[in-house]
């Protein structure tokens, strides 16, 4: 199975790599209307973009996720109480009744 991963791995390194290879163009990037940097390459543009998308991504996916995790810790504590409960009930249910006093019966 690791062989199989690794593989595929370098299935992608080698397609990622030929695609970088054969978009090594030289761009104009137009940031405003009045400013371009000319001859950037393509790839590093393509790149630069990646990353600030997988960021963008990361920062818009980020409250929910702190969101989730509060939930979860909130849920272990409850969890961890309620075995505790349950614990203590089990002792007591555990522990044999006391015997009554039974009051002497005259007989007949």
């Amino acid at each position: 199975m690791r062989f199989l991963v690794w593989m595929l791995r370098l299935l992608v390194f080698i397609v990622i790599l030929l695609f970088a290879l054969n978009n090594t163009l030289a761009v104009d990037v137009r940031l405003f209307s009045d400013h371009v940097i000319h001859n950037v390459p393509l790839i590093v543009v393509m790149l630069v973009m990646l990353v600030l998308g997988t960021v963008l991504g990361w920062f818009i996916a980020m409250p929910s996720m702190l969101r989730a995790r509060r939930e979860m810790a909130r849920l272990r504590r409850e969890r961890s109480q309620l075995e505790e409960k349950v614990a203590h009930f089990s002792k007591q249910a555990a522990r044999p009744a006391a015997a009554a006093a039974v009051a002497p019966v005259a007989p007949l």
